[in-house]
C-alpha cells in the first residue's frame, strides 16, 4: 500500500496546506501511515481519515476544535476530533463535553456522540495526529502529523474572517503560538477528560464561541445535536 496524503485532502484543503508543509516530511509522514495501515489495524479507518476537512471546508470553517489524538478503540474513530458514530457508547471525554454543552446552552444530552452536524456547521474537528494504532494511545506522535496540522491552524491563521480556536488540554494549548492575527479568538480549557474535568466543566466554551463571533458580526453556531433525550 502505498499514497500521498496531500492526495487524499480534498483540493481546496490541499492547495492552500501544501505550501507550509515541507514535501520531504510530507512524503515520509505518507510513507509511515500507509505502512501502518497496511500492517495492522489503525483508526480511524483510511476512507475516514480526512472526513472533517470533507465536512467543514476552509471558507466555511469559524471554529477550530483541537484534540490530541483519535480514539484507539474499535468501532469509535471516525475522523472527527472526540466524535463517534452513531451507536457507539460516548466515551468518558465526550460525555463531559455534552454535559458542559447542556450546563452551558441548555442542550439536551444526546442518545448519539456523532458531531458530523457540527463539522457541517463550519466547526473543523481536528485532531493534532490524525492517527492511532488500534489499542494504542499516541502510537503516532511524533512520526510528522504535528507539521501538517500546524499547517492547517496556519490556514485558518491567515483568513481575514474571525476564526475562534478552541484548545483543549496541555497538548492542543501548544499550538497557541501559531494563532497570530489579532482579530482571531482563543478559548483555552483543561482537557475534558474526567481526570481533568474540574478544569474543563463550568468554562462555558459554547457560549464563549458564539459571542466571539457574534462581536465581529458573524452568525453563532447551532450547537444542537440530533437524537437528543427529552
Amino acid at each position: 500500500m502505498s499514497f500521498d496524503l496531500l492526495e487524499l485532502l480534498p483540493d481546496e484543503w490541499r492547495e492552500r496546506i501544501e505550501p507550509l508543509v515541507d514535501p520531504d516530511a510530507m512524503r515520509r509522514l505518507s510513507e509511515f501511515v500507509a505502512a501502518e495501515y497496511a500492517k495492522g489495524t489503525v483508526y480511524p479507518p483510511l476512507p475516514d481519515l480526512f472526513s472533517a476537512f470533507r465536512l467543514c471546508s476552509p471558507e466555511d470553517t469559524r471554529v477550530l476544535i483541537l484534540g490530541q489524538d483519535p480514539y484507539h478503540g474499535p468501532g469509535q474513530a471516525h475522523g472527527l476530533s472526540f466524535s463517534v458514530r452513531e451507536g457507539v457508547r460516548i466515551p468518558p471525554s465526550l460525555r463531559n463535553i455534552l454535559k458542559e454543552l447542556q450546563d452551558d446552552l441548555g442542550i439536551p444530552m444526546p442518545t448519539s456522540g456523532d458531531l458530523t452536524s457540527w463539522a457541517r456547521r463550519g466547526v473543523l474537528l481536528l485532531n493534532a495526529v490524525l492517527t492511532v494504532r488500534a489499542g494504542k494511545a499516541g502510537s503516532h506522535a511524533n512520526k510528522g502529523w504535528e507539521q501538517f496540522t500546524d499547517a492547517v491552524i496556519r490556514v485558518l491563521d491567515a483568513k481575514d474572517d474571525r476564526v475562534v480556536f478552541v484548545l483543549w488540554g496541555a497538548y492542543a494549548r501548544k499550538k497557541r503560538h501559531l494563532i497570530t492575527r489579532p482579530h482571531h479568538v482563543v478559548i483555552e480549557a483543561a482537557h475534558p477528560s474526567p481526570m481533568n474535568s474540574r478544569g474543563f466543566r463550568g468554562t462555558r466554551p459554547f457560549s464563549a464561541v458564539n459571542q466571539a463571533l457574534a462581536d465581529a458580526g458573524e452568525a453563532e453556531i447551532d450547537w444542537s445535536l440530533d437524537n437528543t433525550t427529552s
